[in-house]
């Protein structure tokens, strides 16, 4: 349904969320965490995305990764069962972000797949930027450099954030709008392929040197932000520089208006540019294993109230717009 909406495809995500301070047995734990992501890949189609968790799979790997160690044994083979799974269905795969006290080992875990399967051109593994931190433009400089050295394909997500009521306020930016700035200012380099005062290149002293090869999902239901998105690229048509791989993702059920707009931007500039891919992000799962992504799911977008307002003038523009689009005026 939702491809016949114009939709690229879907974000299945298998919501299996644990806490820091829960017990847990580590083999039944990983063998839980296994199954339910190859029903994932199995329920995908070509083309999606499937998105978790490493610490989905217990307690065990949470304290791993906190301590930055490698995941275990019997953890590295599911991990790499399910990549190996994802990329014979030619799927990528989105592991989430985790706050800041087990941040590196995430990022490591995530580097370690990158490094293996993202080569020959094909991006399986995605890794997952929050642009409220600090941190991040650091970080990303530092992975683009990896893949640039290493030669593999550096895929990233963009996401504004989801613990803000958990991280150190240090950590993070002093409101929403240097936030915004952020966010905008790391798409904005990664889509222009180039360096900027906000991703700042690792050894000043090589701006210029090539970029990697890249893959961006910005993960945003932020109308600004995906307007100054198309934008760039728009801008980009008439150049010879190599279009960034992009596409946009909304939650289901949440700003419709913003994916809808883009869909339309597609249909009415079917000549000029690229054609974005948009995707819907939905969840599955046993309501006990999904109940921390839901909590999480609503704090992160407790601000959903003040983009009423947007949101109906936006779905008002829409319905103006297909009805005179019925009659031949549009």
């Amino acid at each position: 349904e939702l491809r016949q909406q114009g939709y690229a495809g879907v974000i299945l995500e298998y919501a299996l969320e644990v806490l820091k301070d829960a017990e847990g047995n580590e083999v039944e734990d990983v063998a839980t965490w296994k199954k339910g992501m190859l029903d994932s890949v199995s329920m995908a189609q070509k083309g999606d995305f499937v998105a978790m968790k490493w610490s989905g799979m217990g307690p065990a790997a949470l304290r791993l990764c906190a301590a930055q160690k490698s995941p275990s044994k019997i953890m590295d083979e599911a991990m790499h069962a399910v990549c190996k799974a994802a990329a014979a269905k030619d799927l990528a795969l989105l592991p989430s972000a985790e706050e800041t006290w087990n941040l590196d080992g995430y990022h490591a875990w995530t580097i370690k797949l990158q490094r293996e399967y993202n080569r020959n051109g094909r991006g399986v593994i995605y890794n997952t930027y929050q642009c409220y931190l600090h941190q991040t433009p650091v970080n990303l400089a530092r992975h683009l450099e990896f893949a640039r050295q290493e030669n593999f394909m550096h895929c990233a997500k963009l996401v504004r954030g989801a613990y803000l009521s958990s991280e150190p306020r240090e950590l993070v930016q002093s409101s929403i709008e240097a936030t915004h700035a952020a966010y905008d200012g790391i798409m904005s380099a990664l889509i222009e392929r180039k360096h900027n005062d906000v991703l700042k290149p690792v050894d000043s002293s090589s701006p210029t040197a090539a970029w990697p090869k890249t893959n961006v999902m910005l993960a945003t239901h932020n109308a600004e932000t995906v307007n100054l998105a198309q934008s760039l690229r728009k801008s980009q048509t008439a150049s010879s520089i190599p279009h960034t791989p992009l596409v946009f993702a909304q939650l289901q059920g949440m700003a419709d208006e913003v994916s809808m707009s883009l869909i339309a931007s597609n249909k009415g500039d079917k000549e000029h540019g690229p054609r974005e891919r948009v995707f819907k992000a939905t969840n599955w799962g046993t309501m006990e294993q999904c109940l921390n992504y839901l909590l999480r799911r609503a704090a992160e977008n407790k601000d959903a109230a003040s983009r009423t307002a947007g949101t109906r003038r936006a779905m008002g523009s829409e319905i103006w717009r297909r009805s005179m689009a019925s009659v031949g005026l549009a």
